[in-house]
């Protein structure tokens, strides 16, 4: 759409205060520019106070949009845009990417502690060994070589599952390995996709906030990971408006550009 006026103003104020623009806010701005303004306010604060470079605020976003829990494939396009505008390599990209896939362990880390506490209430707690074998300690030893921690929820699943964990362990220690993003940011990127919306998982987001901690984070820098993911909540316009606008058409009501 073609805005003129006040419109014009506000469309001309988001590309200078986030860097970019996309057809999917054309619908927002045309049919509630108040609201329009409001959330550029919003959005816009940990880019005008922030500490973190932009290419590391690109990858928060990143983060969230390509998670399992999200999936959201315009927002992912358009901040892959971003990110390499500010300078980011296909490496790293990867390596976000690397580092998000782990999401799916939650289904271990959740729900093993659900399957020890019902056994325990069934009479078949006994079944769970932690007298590890060397074999077991080694893997742990291992685990904590290469991700940097140890957490009480990986002790169950040792007991239970070593075999599993130790491939685990090689799955989730490549990006650590490689290194192309600083020990400290990969915590961010952890700490993004827990604390976002779509999956608000507390017991790991603690882990990696102490871990982000210990690699030298902000608090401000934490604080900033968390203004730049609850935007997530956006993409009920970016994902709805075209929707609306489309139905709009279709039921002979379209939208005329507005002129202020």
């Amino acid at each position: 759409m073609e805005f003129s006026g006040e419109r014009k103003k506000l469309k001309d104020n988001f590309i200078k205060e986030r860097g970019y623009w996309s057809d999917f806010w054309d619908g927002l701005l045309a049919l509630d520019p108040e609201f329009f303004q409001i959330y550029l306010n919003f959005s816009a604060t940990p880019w005008k106070n922030g500490t973190l470079e932009p290419k590391i605020k690109e990858f928060m976003y990143i983060a969230i949009d390509v998670a399992t829990t999200h999936l959201y494939e315009p927002g992912l396009r358009i901040h892959l845009q971003n990110a390499f505008k500010y300078g980011a390599t296909k490496e790293e990209i990867m390596e976000v990417y690397q580092l998000v896939s782990v999401l799916g362990m939650h289904t271990i880390t959740m729900g093993v502690p659900v399957l020890i506490d019902e056994m325990d209430k069934a009479g078949q707690g006994d079944q769970v060994d932690r007298n590890f074998s060397e074999r077991q300690l080694a893997i742990k030893e291992e685990f904590i070589k290469h991700r940097g921690y140890w957490s009480g929820f990986w002790e169950d699943l040792l007991a239970l599952d070593p075999d599993f964990l130790e491939i685990y362990q090689k799955f989730s220690s490549l990006p650590w390995q490689r290194g192309h993003l600083e020990p400290k940011i990969k915590e961010f990127i952890y700490i993004a996709i827990d604390a976002a919306t779509t999956h608000l998982y507390e017991p790991g987001l603690r882990i990696h906030i102490q871990n982000a901690l210990k690699y030298g984070a902000t608090v401000q820098e934490i604080m900033e990971v968390y203004q730049l993911i609850s935007v997530l909540g956006m993409h009920t316009f970016t994902m709805g408006l075209p929707v609306l606008l489309d139905e709009l058409e279709k039921a002979g009501s379209p939208i005329e550009t507005p002129v202020g």
